[in-house]
C-alpha cells in the first residue's frame, strides 16, 4: 500500500485524471455489459424509476447527513486520519467548476450503477459495500477513511433498499463528492490568495 501511495504522489494530476477516467470508463462498461445480461427491460427500467420525493427526502437529505459527519471529522479529528495521500487533491483542486460537476456525476452514476444497481440487486448490500471499497484501494492503508467508505457504502445501499431507486443513490453520491469536491477547490484558492 505504501508503494501505491507513492506512486500517486509521483503521478502528475493529469495522470491521475486519466486513470480516472479509464477507471470510471471500465466500470460503466461492466455496468452496462452485467445489465444486457442480468435484467430485461422492464426490470432495467425499475432500477432508474424517478420519485423527486424519495431523490430529494432520501437524497438529498441522506447526503447531508453524510456531509455533516465528514465536516464534523475533518473538523475535530487529526488530519492525518483523513489524508488520502493527496488523491482527491489531485484530481479536484485543479479543476474548473464545471469540470468538478461532470466528474462528480460521472463517478455517481458509474458506481451507483454497477454497485448499487448490478451487485446490490443480485448479490446483496453486503456483496455491494465490500467491492465498493476495495475498489477505493487507496483508502485501504488508512483504517478511518476505509470504514467511512464501507459505512457511506452500507448508507447508500440502505438509501437503494428503500427507495428501489438508483436516481436516490446517484444523487445522494454526487451531491456528496461536488460538495467535498468544492471544498477542496476553495481550500485552493484560499491557499493562493493568502
Amino acid at each position: 500500500m505504501k508503494r501505491q501511495s507513492e506512486q500517486i504522489r509521483q503521478m502528475t494530476e493529469r495522470e491521475v485524471l486519466f486513470h480516472l477516467y479509464v477507471t470510471q470508463g471500465l466500470l460503466l462498461l461492466a455496468a452496462g455489459g452485467c445489465s444486457l445480461f442480468l435484467f430485461d427491460w422492464a426490470e432495467w427500467h425499475r432500477l432508474w424509476r424517478f420519485d423527486l420525493t424519495d431523490v430529494l427526502l432520501y437524497g438529498a437529505g441522506g447526503a447531508a447527513l453524510v456531509l455533516a459527519v465528514d465536516f464534523l471529522a475533518m473538523r475535530y479529528l487529526p488530519d492525518d486520519w483523513h489524508d488520502d495521500g493527496g488523491v482527491n487533491e489531485k484530481i479536484f483542486r485543479g479543476r474548473s467548476i464545471p469540470h468538478l460537476f461532470f466528474l462528480c456525476a460521472l463517478i455517481a452514476v458509474t458506481e451507483e450503477w454497477l454497485f448499487r444497481g448490478v451487485v446490490q440487486t443480485h448479490w446483496g448490500l453486503g456483496a455491494a459495500s465490500v467491492i465498493f471499497a476495495v475498489l477505493h484501494v487507496r483508502y485501504l492503508e488508512k483504517w478511518f477513511l476505509f470504514l467511512m467508505v464501507v459505512l457511506i457504502s452500507l448508507f447508500l445501499g440502505a438509501l437503494y433498499e428503500q427507495t428501489g431507486s438508483l436516481w436516490v443513490t446517484v444523487v445522494a453520491h454526487f451531491l456528496i463528492d461536488v460538495v467535498l469536491a468544492l471544498h477542496i477547490r476553495l481550500q485552493r484558492e484560499e491557499g493562493v490568495k493568502r
